[in-house]
Protein backbone atom coordinates (compact mmCIF):
# COMPACT_ATOMS: atom_id res chain seq x y z
CA UNK A 1 0.00 0.00 0.00
CA UNK A 2 0.97 3.63 -0.36
CA UNK A 3 0.13 6.70 1.73
CA UNK A 4 0.28 10.15 0.14
CA UNK A 5 0.39 13.23 2.33
CA UNK A 6 -0.39 16.36 0.33
CA UNK A 7 1.47 19.29 1.90
CA UNK A 8 1.46 18.09 5.53
CA UNK A 9 1.98 20.83 8.09
CA UNK A 10 2.56 19.21 11.49
CA UNK A 11 5.75 17.18 11.97
CA UNK A 12 4.35 15.02 14.79
CA UNK A 13 1.48 13.85 12.56
CA UNK A 14 3.86 12.95 9.75
CA UNK A 15 6.12 11.16 12.24
CA UNK A 16 3.19 9.11 13.57
CA UNK A 17 2.11 8.29 10.02
CA UNK A 18 5.68 7.30 9.15
CA UNK A 19 5.71 4.90 12.09
CA UNK A 20 2.40 3.37 10.98
CA UNK A 21 3.78 3.00 7.46
CA UNK A 22 6.96 1.34 8.74
CA UNK A 23 4.90 -1.08 10.87
CA UNK A 24 2.77 -2.12 7.90
CA UNK A 25 5.31 -2.09 5.07
CA UNK A 26 3.50 0.84 3.48
CA UNK A 27 5.35 3.41 1.37
CA UNK A 28 5.01 7.08 2.33
CA UNK A 29 4.82 9.77 -0.36
CA UNK A 30 5.19 13.42 0.67
CA UNK A 31 4.08 16.21 -1.64
CA UNK A 32 5.77 19.59 -1.13
CA UNK A 33 5.69 22.05 0.36
CA UNK A 34 6.05 20.51 3.78
CA UNK A 35 5.27 22.65 6.82
CA UNK A 36 8.48 21.45 8.51
CA UNK A 37 11.98 20.15 7.82
CA UNK A 38 12.32 16.39 7.47
CA UNK A 39 15.08 16.55 10.12
CA UNK A 40 12.92 18.12 12.85
CA UNK A 41 13.00 16.57 16.32
CA UNK A 42 9.20 16.32 16.53
CA UNK A 43 9.09 14.29 13.34
CA UNK A 44 11.77 11.89 14.49
CA UNK A 45 10.38 11.64 18.03
CA UNK A 46 6.94 10.64 16.73
CA UNK A 47 8.45 8.19 14.25
CA UNK A 48 10.87 6.98 16.92
CA UNK A 49 13.62 4.76 15.62
CA UNK A 50 11.54 3.49 12.69
CA UNK A 51 12.20 6.36 10.29
CA UNK A 52 15.23 4.60 8.75
CA UNK A 53 13.01 1.57 7.98
CA UNK A 54 10.52 3.71 6.09
CA UNK A 55 10.23 3.84 2.30
CA UNK A 56 9.63 7.59 1.84
CA UNK A 57 9.62 9.62 -1.37
CA UNK A 58 9.21 13.39 -1.79
CA UNK A 59 7.61 15.13 -4.75
CA UNK A 60 7.56 18.79 -5.75
CA UNK A 61 3.84 18.62 -6.60
CA UNK A 62 0.94 16.27 -7.31
CA UNK A 63 1.74 16.28 -11.03
CA UNK A 64 5.18 14.82 -10.35
CA UNK A 65 3.66 12.03 -8.26
CA UNK A 66 1.20 11.19 -11.06
CA UNK A 67 3.97 11.22 -13.65
CA UNK A 68 6.12 8.84 -11.60
CA UNK A 69 3.17 6.50 -10.90
CA UNK A 70 1.08 6.45 -14.10
CA UNK A 71 -2.09 4.42 -13.78
CA UNK A 72 -1.98 4.42 -9.97
CA UNK A 73 -5.37 4.14 -8.30
CA UNK A 74 -5.56 7.00 -5.82
CA UNK A 75 -8.20 7.04 -3.09
CA UNK A 76 -8.65 10.59 -1.79
CA UNK A 77 -9.76 10.85 1.82
CA UNK A 78 -11.89 13.94 2.29
CA UNK A 79 -14.79 15.09 4.43
CA UNK A 80 -16.45 16.17 1.18
CA UNK A 81 -16.79 12.62 -0.25
CA UNK A 82 -20.15 10.94 -0.76
CA UNK A 83 -19.19 7.43 0.35
CA UNK A 84 -17.46 5.89 3.32
CA UNK A 85 -14.01 4.36 3.23
CA UNK A 86 -15.60 0.99 4.11
CA UNK A 87 -17.76 0.98 0.98
CA UNK A 88 -14.91 0.45 -1.49
CA UNK A 89 -12.54 -2.40 -2.33
CA UNK A 90 -8.83 -1.72 -1.98
CA UNK A 91 -6.08 -3.57 -3.81
CA UNK A 92 -2.38 -4.01 -3.05
CA UNK A 93 -0.48 -1.08 -4.50
CA UNK A 94 -3.34 1.39 -4.13
CA UNK A 95 -2.54 4.92 -2.97
CA UNK A 96 -4.44 6.51 -0.08
CA UNK A 97 -4.15 10.29 -0.19
CA UNK A 98 -4.70 12.71 2.68
CA UNK A 99 -4.56 16.50 2.63
CA UNK A 100 -2.91 18.99 4.89
CA UNK A 101 -4.21 19.46 8.40
CA UNK A 102 -5.64 22.97 7.92
CA UNK A 103 -7.36 22.57 4.56
CA UNK A 104 -7.49 18.97 3.34
CA UNK A 105 -6.99 18.03 -0.31
CA UNK A 106 -7.59 20.96 -2.70
CA UNK A 107 -10.96 20.77 -4.42
CA UNK A 108 -9.23 21.23 -7.80
CA UNK A 109 -7.78 17.75 -7.28
CA UNK A 110 -10.91 16.21 -5.75
CA UNK A 111 -13.14 16.95 -8.76
CA UNK A 112 -10.88 14.83 -10.98
CA UNK A 113 -11.14 11.90 -8.55
CA UNK A 114 -14.85 11.92 -7.71
CA UNK A 115 -15.16 8.13 -8.06
CA UNK A 116 -12.30 7.47 -5.64
CA UNK A 117 -13.10 10.06 -2.97
CA UNK A 118 -13.82 8.46 0.40
CA UNK A 119 -14.71 9.73 3.85
CA UNK A 120 -14.65 8.60 7.45
CA UNK A 121 -18.17 8.98 8.89
CA UNK A 122 -18.45 11.37 11.84
CA UNK A 123 -20.89 13.78 13.43
CA UNK A 124 -21.74 16.75 11.16
CA UNK A 125 -20.63 19.40 13.65
CA UNK A 126 -17.06 18.00 13.71
CA UNK A 127 -14.79 19.41 11.00
CA UNK A 128 -12.33 16.52 10.77
CA UNK A 129 -10.29 13.92 12.62
CA UNK A 130 -6.59 14.14 13.38
CA UNK A 131 -4.54 13.36 10.27
CA UNK A 132 -2.52 10.50 11.73
CA UNK A 133 -5.69 8.90 13.13
CA UNK A 134 -7.40 9.20 9.75
CA UNK A 135 -4.49 7.54 7.97
CA UNK A 136 -4.49 4.65 10.45
CA UNK A 137 -8.26 4.12 10.16
CA UNK A 138 -8.30 3.95 6.35
CA UNK A 139 -5.00 2.10 5.96
CA UNK A 140 -6.00 -0.66 8.38
CA UNK A 141 -9.33 -1.12 6.57
CA UNK A 142 -7.44 -1.54 3.30
CA UNK A 143 -5.05 -4.00 4.96
CA UNK A 144 -7.96 -5.88 6.59
CA UNK A 145 -9.55 -6.33 3.16
CA UNK A 146 -6.26 -7.93 2.06
CA UNK A 147 -6.31 -10.25 5.09
CA UNK A 148 -3.34 -8.39 6.59
CA UNK A 149 -1.11 -10.06 4.01
CA UNK A 150 2.50 -10.35 5.20
CA UNK A 151 1.76 -8.77 8.59
CA UNK A 152 2.29 -10.62 11.83
CA UNK A 153 -1.16 -11.49 13.14
CA UNK A 154 -0.25 -13.05 16.49
CA UNK A 155 1.86 -11.80 19.34
CA UNK A 156 3.66 -13.58 22.15
CA UNK A 157 4.16 -12.72 25.78
CA UNK A 158 7.73 -11.91 26.80
CA UNK A 159 7.85 -13.43 30.27
CA UNK A 160 4.70 -15.53 30.67
CA UNK A 161 2.68 -17.90 28.51
CA UNK A 162 -0.94 -17.71 27.47
CA UNK A 163 -3.11 -20.06 29.56
CA UNK A 164 -5.08 -21.45 26.64
CA UNK A 165 -2.98 -23.30 24.03
CA UNK A 166 -3.84 -22.48 20.48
Amino acid sequence: MNIILHQPEIPANTGNIGRTCAATGTSLHLIEPLGFRITEKDLKRAGMDYWDQLDVTRYMNFGELKARHPGARIWMATTKARRAYTEVSYSPGDFLMFGRESAGIPEELLVDYEETCIRIPMLPQIRSLNLSNSVAIVLYEALRQQNFSQLQREGTLHQLSWKTPK
